[in-house]
C-alpha cells in the first residue's frame, strides 16, 4: 500500500494571523497537512517578544506556529500589496485575525480578493464579528470570559470571580475557526465554489459556559461558582489522603456503588438513606465527605487513585504544571517531544490533540524565523527569480531571512 497522505495535503493557507486564536487555528491546519504561509511585516508577530526566550525567539510564539512557513512582506505598500494578492490567488484558504477594517484598507478583504479566486474560503477571527455595532470593539480572552458570564462560574463560591489561567477562549475560538474551514473546505468539494467564514471570540466563550447557560434559560435560577464541587453530582470534588489531595468524580449511582464496594470496602453506604441516591448524596455531601476523608486519611493518594483504577472510577492527582509534564500519565500519552530549530538546536513540542488513522498528523516542524522561508515561497509559488527578490529586498518590500 501507498504510503498515506496528510488530510489537507494540497491545500495552501496565507496566513495573516497573530497572537493566539488565530495562529492555532492555522497551526491545526498545518498539522494537518495544509502548506500554511504564515504572512508578517517587517517587525514580525508580536508573539515572537512574548518571554521566556528560546534562541531569541517567544516560547509562546514557538508553541502556536509550527508546520508554517514564515514570509516576511509589508503588504500596507503598493508593492507589498500586489505579492500578497498573488499570493492569496492561488491560495484554498486565507485566515486574517486584525481588527476590523484592517484588510479592507489594504484591499485584502473577502470581498476584494474573491473576485479573482472564487474558490477562496476566506476566514476573519474576530472578538466582536465584523458586522454589527460591536465590530469596532478589541478584545481579549479574559475580557469575554468576564462579559459572557464564564468568569462567575470559576472559582470558589465565597470568593471573587476568576479567570481561567490558561487563555481558554483564544484557544477554543482557533479551534472553531479551524472546524469552520474544514466544514467550507468539504462544501467547496459539493458546491465548487468558496465562502466567508468567521469565527469570534465572543460567541466562542458564550458557547464554553456551556450547559449552565441552557440551564438558566430553561429554568431561570443563575448558576453561581461551586469551585471543585459539583451541584449535581457526589462525592466529587477533592479528597485527602494521608499524604495530600487527590480528586474524586463519581457522577453517577454505578461509580458510588463500585466506589463503597470495591474501594472503601462499605457495602453498607450504597444502601444507607442519606447516600442511596443522587439527591441524597449532594443533600449530604459534607457528611459523606467528612465519611470519605476519614477514611482515605488512613493511606497514601498513591495508593487511593490506584484503587480508583482498578474499579474504573475517575480519579488523579492535582499536579502543578511540571509535575504534569514529568507524570506517568504524559510520558504514556506521547505529547511532549523535540523538534529541530535552526538556531536553539532543538526546542519542545506539545503535540495536536488528535490522531488520524489514514492520514497521520504531519511530523511537527519548528516555527519558522522571521522571514526564513520569503524567497523561498516567493521563488516557489510566485515564480520570482533572484534578480527581482533582490529588488524586492532592497526596496524593503519583502524582509530578509533573521
Amino acid at each position: 500500500m501507498a504510503t498515506p497522505t496528510s488530510a489537507l495535503d494540497g491545500i495552501r493557507v496565507v496566513d495573516f494571523t497573530h497572537f493566539i486564536a488565530g495562529p492555532f487555528c492555522t497551526m491545526i491546519l498545518g498539522d494537518l497537512g495544509a502548506n500554511v504561509i504564515k504572512i508578517e511585516g517587517p517587525k514580525g508577530d508580536t508573539f515572537r517578544n512574548f518571554k521566556p526566550h528560546v534562541a531569541g525567539e517567544g516560547a509562546p510564539f514557538l508553541w502556536v506556529n509550527r508546520n508554517k512557513s514564515g514570509v516576511v512582506v509589508d503588504f500596507t505598500s503598493e508593492e507589498g500589496g500586489k505579492l500578497v494578492r498573488d499570493l492569496i490567488a492561488t491560495a484554498d484558504v486565507v485566515v486574517e485575525n486584525f481588527s476590523s477594517g484592517v484588510m479592507k484598507r489594504y484591499g485584502l478583504d473577502y470581498s476584494s480578493v474573491s473576485q479573482t479566486n472564487p474558490k477562496l474560503i476566506y476566514c476573519s477571527i474576530s472578538a466582536y464579528g465584523r458586522e454589527g455595532t460591536l465590530a469596532d470593539r478589541v478584545g481579549f480572552d479574559p475580557v469575554v470570559q468576564a462579559e459572557t458570564g464564564f468568569m462567575s462560574m470559576n472559582g470558589h463560591p465565597d470568593q471573587e470571580m476568576t479567570r481561567t489561567g490558561p487563555a481558554v477562549m483564544d484557544i477554543s475560538t482557533g479551534m472553531m475557526a479551524a472546524n469552520a474551514i474544514l466544514g467550507a473546505l468539504v462544501a467547496r468539494e459539493r458546491m465548487g465554489k468558496g465562502q466567508y467564514v468567521e469565527a469570534v471570540l465572543y460567541d466562542t466563550s458564550a458557547t464554553m459556559v456551556g450547559f449552565h447557560a441552557m440551564n438558566w434559560l430553561v429554568s431561570g435560577i443563575n448558576p453561581t461558582r461551586f469551585g471543585n464541587l459539583s451541584p449535581d453530582s457526589s462525592p466529587m470534588g477533592m479528597y485527602y489522603a494521608a499524604d495530600g489531595p487527590f480528586y474524586l468524580a463519581c457522577g453517577n449511582d454505578g461509580l458510588f456503588e463500585r466506589l463503597a464496594k470495591r474501594v472503601l470496602m462499605r457495602p453498607d453506604l450504597v444502601t444507607d438513606s442519606e447516600f442511596s441516591t443522587p439527591a441524597g448524596r449532594v443533600a449530604n455531601r459534607q457528611k459523606l465527605s467528612d465519611l470519605l476523608n476519614g477514611i482515605f486519611g488512613q493511606d497514601a493518594r498513591e495508593t487511593w487513585v490506584e484503587k480508583l483504577r482498578k474499579a474504573g472510577i475517575p480519579g488523579g492527582i492535582p499536579r502543578t504544571v511540571e509535575e504534569a509534564f514529568q507524570s506517568p500519565e504524559m510520558k504514556a500519552r506521547g505529547l511532549v517531544s523535540t523538534i529541530d530549530h535552526p538556531k536553539a538546536g532543538t526546542v519542545p513540542n506539545i503535540a495536536l490533540p488528535i490522531q488520524l488513522a489514514g492520514t497521520p498528523i504531519v511530523a511537527p516542524v519548528a516555527a519558522p524565523m522571521l522571514g526564513e522561508h520569503t524567497r523561498g515561497v516567493l521563488r516557489s509559488v510566485l515564480k520570482l527569480d533572484d534578480a527581482q527578490l533582490d529588488r524586492l529586498e532592497a526596496a524593503g518590500t519583502i524582509g530578509p531571512a533573521q
